[in-house]
């Protein structure tokens, strides 16, 4: 009995707690709606202090008197809402479009009952911090034609409304690029963002969405990029793009079976019109005016009502028929490159040899010169080609070509100069004739094919630019160890006696297959007898010592220290010779993980700006002491580079400076340009990595400023974290490991 009386005290309680949690929380709710009543004007309709809320037109409560939905559209009320709105917290529809309210827009986060939001059509003036956090619940939201908001960005906290269907923000002064969050939004079918100031591509999670009307026209500065996107959206029946800044090709839309309409007018679009686009049996309208599209006037099947192509597209003719076979190779050129923007505003017409820029055609019309150099092309040199039978010189020189050189050039038979140099070009080199003059320096991937004997027309072998690559780098590192030396004021490094463990008359080293034997007397002579004025720098084994032989050959030569070594010495000592050394047949990287980029961890692939990085990593370790992977730090700064650029993020610079280095205030404006170049050098997109020549302008520039104040005499060596170093640099850390790329 005890035991009942105990569970029927406990019932009562809870059940009085619930009762006046809810007379609380619908009190709160009164309150609010007692302020948005004194905030409308006119006053609503059947709205009055003297009635419940409850009970006032267009409001509904739940069974507890909380406030799920509020409906004052269409009702041409002005007024500020109330800033503390969003604490009904059963609100489920709010409906408040086609008035006059302005003031901000209060703040709805964390209402996880809300499902539809319209504000559409008001003269709002701003959106709060945080307005989308936690909406977990909406699925139509509309804020379209609120001319005076302030401008403001889609954030990323939307991708919490994971059941929204419709989004409408036209005329609302977002600004900025689209988020790369619609993979979150797997039912979203409406996205309207007309007329507002969005930039940027199209975001990749419009692929695969199940988005029905897109209208994303008419921004201020445009949206730019490709509209490749729109071929994997299969459920789009209407796209509305036109008025920005898109470039590129019209992509294959085949997979669209349900597209309806397509605007995609005034742009900057490429390309010729695809084939695919006028098989869409569900396509009615379509506006390509005011493009840069190419190729044969494209005709329509009559289910498509309504086209319109005018303006200033560069058709090769004004009807529907083909192109002239010349017209039609350049554009199979074209396309390998993806239709430059370039190329479209010249190549206008069905004759080739009339104003075509960069065409040069002999007395009869047919193409003899083909010269693209320094154009900024990407892409891929095209086969089609070999179709232009009278081509005699192709200048592809100073762009950023990628894959292979056609075979097929090589039986081109009036070809008389091909110049692919310096670009990104891969694989073999096809066997050319002895009468073309072939140039293909400034490719490091590019190898002699093995059927090229002569070799002599080849440009620079890779291992010849692998050399003056290293060369480079030993350059600057040498500048860098004379700064920091003279700088901090060490004392002259007192040079040992290295004993030399090759005491015959030659050197005899394999290097990549090849055998190279040089006397040691040549290499005395070449060195000045391993004189300090030709030390280039110290490594872990030994002393590098740069040197000239009797032809002008430049040389750098490691002198191993006269002391017993072990088997993985010897690894090491090798692996520095092959840092070294010109005479390798192909570039290759050794090292530790912590100079690799994130290209070379992802495809085995070595390039010159994966060679940009690695020294970025030697300069990070030159600014500020430490290795470029350090176990005994915590995991936020093991890895050097991550945690230098997280500090050049919140530019907290000086304090990863070496201590030890105590620059004053002139020196910290050159330190500042260091760690700047160091920062590009380690950007994670290879391509906005700069050069070496670019990395050398930089740092020379630091030197010709820089005034030495240090005396000859002074010793180079000190002692940092108990290691005896050189220079700031750790005698036990090898050449190859500071040098390797």
């Amino acid at each position: 009995m005890r035991h009942l009386k105990t569970l029927l005290c406990l019932s009562s309680f809870i059940i009085f707690s619930i009762l006046t949690l809810s007379s609380f929380t619908s009190a709160d709710d009164a309150a609010v709606m007692s302020k948005l009543l004194n905030a409308l004007s006119p006053t609503p309709s059947n709205w009055s202090n003297t009635k419940h809320y409850c009970d006032w037109k267009n409001v509904i409560c739940d069974s507890t008197l909380r406030v799920t939905s509020i409906n004052l559209s269409y009702q041409s009320l002005s007024g500020t809402l109330p800033s503390d709105l969003g604490t009904l917290t059963q609100l489920t529809y709010l409906l408040l479009q086609r008035n006059f309210f302005s003031g901000p827009i209060p703040s709805f986060a964390n209402l996880t009952s809300l499902q539809v939001l319209r504000l559409d059509t008001n003269n709002f003036t701003s959106i709060p911090n945080g307005f989308f956090q936690g909406l977990t619940s909406l699925q139509f939201l509309t804020l379209s034609r609120n001319y005076q908001l302030a401008p403001w960005t889609i954030p990323t906290e939307l991708s919490q409304s994971t059941s929204l269907t419709t989004f409408y923000s036209s005329n609302s002064n977002i600004f900025g690029s689209l988020p790369d969050i619609f993979d979150y939004f797997p039912i979203l079918r409406d996205l309207q963002l007309s007329e507002n100031n969005l930039t940027g591509p199209l975001p990749k999670s419009f692929g695969g969405s199940k988005i029905v009307l897109l209208w994303l026209e008419n921004q201020s500065n445009g949206l730019s990029g490709n509209i490749d996107v729109l071929s994997s959206m299969t459920k789009l029946y209407q796209a509305v793009l036109f008025k920005n800044q898109f470039t590129g090709p019209i992509p294959d839309l085949s997979n669209c079976t349900d597209l309806f309409d397509l605007q995609i007018r005034d742009n900057q679009l490429t390309g010729l019109v695809p084939d695919s686009l006028m098989s869409i049996p569900t396509l009615k309208n379509i506006s390509l005016d005011n493009n840069m599209l190419q190729g044969p006037y494209p005709k329509f099947p009559s289910f498509v009502t309504h086209v319109t192509l005018n303006g200033i597209n560069t058709f090769c003719n004004n009807i529907p028929g083909p192109c002239d076979p010349q017209v039609t190779i350049l554009l199979e050129v074209a396309a390998a490159l993806g239709y430059p923007i370039k190329l479209a505003i010249s190549w206008k017409g069905n004759n080739v040899c009339d104003g075509w820029t960069f065409i040069m055609c002999d007395s009869v019309g047919k193409v003899i010169t083909v010269n693209f150099t320094k154009q900024g092309f990407a892409g891929m040199i095209s086969p089609a080609f070999t179709k232009l039978t009278s081509l005699r010189n192709l200048y592809l020189s100073d762009n950023n070509l990628t894959g292979s050189i056609p075979d097929a050039l090589a039986n081109l038979t009036t070809l008389q100069a091909l110049d692919v140099s310096n670009n990104n070009l891969t694989g073999l080199i096809p066997k050319f004739a002895s009468t073309v003059t072939l140039t293909t320096i400034g490719n490091p991937l590019l190898s002699s094919s093995p059927s090229d004997s002569n070799g002599t027309r080849t440009g620079l072998s890779a291992g010849m630019i692998a050399g003056i690559v290293i060369a480079v780098v030993i350059l600057v590192v040498v500048v860098l160890f004379v700064w920091i030396k003279c700088y901090v004021g060490r004392r002259h490094n007192k040079f040992g006696t290295e004993g030399n463990p090759n005491n015959g008359k030659e050197v005899f080293k394999n290097i990549d297959g090849s055998n190279v034997m040089i006397s040691i007397e040549v290499i005395r002579q070449a060195t000045k007898i391993f004189s300090e004025d030709n030390i280039l720098g110290r490594g872990g084994f030994g002393v590098v010592y740069k040197g000239e032989l009797h032809d002008g050959t430049k040389i750098a030569v490691k002198r191993m220290k006269s002391v017993a070594v072990s088997s993985k010495e010897i690894k090491q000592f090798d692996a520095e010779i092959a840092v070294l050394t010109k005479y390798s047949v192909e570039t290759q990287l050794a090292g530790t993980y912590g100079y690799f980029a994130p290209e070379y961890a992802a495809t085995g692939r070595v390039t010159t700006k994966v060679d940009v990085y690695a020294f970025g990593v030697i300069l990070m370790e030159l600014i500020t002491g430490r290795k470029a992977l350090d176990d005994t730090m915590p995991d936020d700064r093991f890895h050097l580079v991550t945690w230098f650029r997280q500090i050049l993020i919140n530019e907290n610079i000086s304090n990863a400076i070496d201590q030890i280095l105590n620059p004053d205030e002139e020196t910290m404006e050159s330190i500042y340009k260091v760690v700047e170049l160091a920062g590009h050098c380690t950007t994670r997109d290879p391509y906005q990595r700069p050069d070496m020549g670019h990395a050398v302008n930089i740092l020379s520039t630091l030197v010709e400023q820089w005034k030495p104040t240090c005396h000859e005499e002074e010793h180079a060596y000190s002692t940092f974290h108990g290691k005896e170093e050189t220079y700031g640099i750790d005698q036990h850390m090898s050449f190859s490991l500071t040098l390797e790329r």
